[in-house]
Parts: structure tokens; C-alpha cells; sequence
């Protein structure tokens, strides 16, 4: 009697877990179309900054999502691919009532969609390896920290690749806030917060180092 008690139980929690799991793939393949529908839409519309807030900021937050809700390792990967394509999917969608917004100019090409997929994915990655308490969940948070913080400088400062000078000051700051508070949220005491701001400094100040030489031709030059 005991061991049917124990093995229902057992069972009931793998059916829990299951449902779990595909709650977790529709959650992410709608809410995939939602942001890239609705990304779409107000392309280009409405003030600027909204736009510049949005994209690809929306998405990030997306796939930080997905991966930090995830049951594993595995369905972080394939449920941040999901929600990554839905977006894309979405967006073909809507580009058909969009005659000024072709979907082959979406993410600068075919070269553009493949970078973002790739990005989308990393962080939906590096967000599951922060549920992790220790060095590894503290390297991953800074990772995603630094990511945004990256944007944030090169389209914040004049002269880099995507420099936009409406996105300082107000988006710029806002963002970097935002992202200094995801880097804290992701992370459950004062050290690992600690250590994850500090070693997301050091990746994006190394990044910037890395961009800003790029871009004035130092690398070439050393190579």
C-alpha cells in the first residue's frame, strides 16, 4: 500500500512537470508573437523613443524570460529558439500590412535575423545559468548585464556602428538603470550582486574597448 502511494505520488509529479513544460513552450511561442507583432506595428510610428525602447529591448526582456523560467537547460535553449522565431513569424505576419516595412528589412537581412536569433538564444542561456548560487550563476548575470550595457554605450556614443543621437540621454540612462536592476534581480544576496554588477562592468568595458578600437581601424592595424 505504501509503495502504490509513493509511486502515484511520484507519477502525479511528473504529470506536474510535464503540463509545466507545455505550458512553458505555448507561453513562449505566444508571447514570441506578441512582441514581434506588436514590434512590427509600431515601427516607425509615434515618438522615437518608443522605438528605440522597444527594439530590440522588448525582445531581450523576452528571451531573459523564457530562459530564466525554464525546467532545464534544454528547454531553455529550444523554448528561446521558440520564442525567437515566433517573433519572426509575427513579423512576417504583419509586414504584409506594412508596405513600408519589408520583411527581407527586418533585422538588416538575412545576415541581421541570423545574429539576432543567435543573440536572442545566448541570453535566454546565460538567463537559466543565473538560477544557478554560485560563481557560474554570478558569471552568467554579469554576461547579460554587460549585453546590455554594450547596446546602451554603442548606441549612446558618436562615432560607433549603431550610434543613435536621439538615444542620449533619456533611453540611454533608462535603459542602463533597467539593466543594472535585472542584474540584481537575477541574483539573491548582496555578494552575488555584487560580483555580477562588477564582472558585467568589466565585459562591457572591455567590449567598448574592443568596439571603439574596431572602429577606428586599430585592429586591423595590429593584426
Amino acid at each position: 500500500m505504501n509503495n502504490t502511494t509513493i509511486e502515484y505520488a511520484d507519477f502525479a509529479e511528473y504529470d506536474r512537470r510535464q503540463r509545466g513544460i507545455e505550458r512553458h513552450l505555448v507561453a513562449a511561442f505566444l508571447g514570441g508573437l506578441v512582441v514581434g507583432l506588436v514590434g512590427v506595428l509600431i515601427a516607425g510610428r509615434g515618438p522615437g523613443w518608443i522605438g528605440q525602447l522597444y527594439e530590440p529591448y522588448a525582445y531581450l526582456a523576452l528571451a531573459l524570460a523564457v530562459g530564466a523560467t525554464a525546467t532545464g537547460f534544454g528547454w531553455a535553449l529550444v523554448t528561446t529558439f521558440l520564442a525567437a522565431v515566433s517573433t519572426l513569424v509575427a513579423a512576417m505576419g504583419a509586414s504584409a500590412f506594412r508596405t513600408d516595412l519589408p520583411f527581407a528589412d527586418l533585422g538588416g537581412g538575412a545576415a541581421g535575423l541570423n545574429w539576432v536569433l543567435a543573440l536572442l538564444v545566448g541570453l535566454g542561456l546565460l538567463a537559466y545559468v543565473t538560477r544557478r548560487d554560485d560563481g557560474w550563476g554570478d558569471l552568467a548575470a554579469g554576461g547579460v548585464g554587460a549585453a546590455l550595457i554594450a547596446d546602451v554605450v554603442d548606441r549612446a556614443t558618436p562615432g560607433l556602428m549603431d550610434a543613435e543621437r536621439s538615444f542620449w540621454p533619456v533611453p540611454a540612462l533608462l535603459v542602463g538603470l533597467l539593466a543594472v536592476a535585472v542584474v540584481l534581480a537575477l541574483r539573491r544576496n548582496a555578494r552575488s550582486r555584487a560580483r555580477a554588477l562588477a564582472l558585467s562592468m568589466l565585459f562591457s568595458g572591455l567590449f567598448t574597448v574592443w568596439l571603439g578600437m574596431f572602429v577606428t581601424g586599430w585592429l586591423p592595424a595590429l593584426a
